[in-house]
């Protein structure tokens, strides 16, 4: 069911102890998506065990970490690339560490598969009634330009995105404050009239501590994180964030 912004403040507040978040009172006018509350990366890791029968969700698992933290090292040690290489990097790491032989026809194969995810199902009429009622949107996201033109290719979604909003604008992956940034900066709009929508629990914490009213797309049903901090709505799937907006 979904959930508006005044029950989870409430919620929120009651059952975490933590701050109770900002009241939403500026029209939103524009949304800032993070790269996976559209793209559903599953058939990445689909394929790792297809690779790797048995050790599919381990290497899975341990390359999806990697991933992440490399992104914020790189950030904090200012030694940015873009997120293509980390996923690369990430991946030998995370084969070194599990003991698993990686060719590089294989490594070929799982790079490949990020070029060929589509939008989740509940994507397109979502983002149908978001453009129905005027709300701008732009992805704000890790993701290079290439890897999310290809999940809009792929998906048929021509016609919805202001141009990307990639961190290579920036060289800065988030949550440095710098990559959120670009939101207002091109929507020229105050960051109170733009939703973030994130799909990882320290991305929706991050954008919060920004200043974003923030929707978190939360389609693993996981904790809110422990930083102090909680979004202003959260939901499974699209169709609570269009309630979120449009409220």
């Amino acid at each position: 069911m979904p959930v508006d912004r005044r029950k989870f403040i409430t919620l929120a507040a009651a059952t975490l102890a933590a701050p109770a978040a900002f009241a939403v009172t500026r029209p939103i006018k524009a949304i800032a998506f993070d790269g996976f509350p559209i793209t559903d990366p599953r058939p990445v890791f689909a394929r790792v065990e297809e690779l790797f029968p048995g050790k599919g969700q381990s290497l899975s698992e341990a390359w999806r970490t990697r991933l992440f933290e490399y992104t914020w090292l790189r950030t904090l040690g200012q030694h940015y690339v873009d997120f293509w290489h980390v996923i690369e990097e990430a991946l030998t790491f995370a084969a070194k560490a599990s003991a698993i032989d990686l060719a590089a026809d294989q490594r070929d194969a799982l790079m490949q598969s990020w070029l060929g995810l589509k939008a989740w199902p509940d994507v397109a009429p979502a983002l149908k009634e978001l453009k129905a009622a005027g709300i701008r949107m732009a992805f704000l996201a890790n993701l290079t330009e290439t890897m999310l033109d290809a999940v809009v290719k792929n998906s048929n979604l021509e016609g919805f995105f202001e141009p990307h909003l990639s961190t290579d604008r920036v060289e800065a992956f988030k949550p440095d404050p710098r990559a959120y940034q670009m939101g207002p900066d091109a929507f020229k709009l105050p960051k109170e009239e733009i939703a973030f929508a994130a799909f990882a629990g320290w991305d929706a914490a991050g954008a919060k501590w920004f200043g974003y009213p923030t929707f978190w797309v939360n389609r693993a049903k996981t904790p809110v994180e422990e930083l102090g901090v909680v979004p202003d709505g959260v939901g499974s799937g699209m169709a609570d964030l269009v309630t979120f907006v449009l409220a």
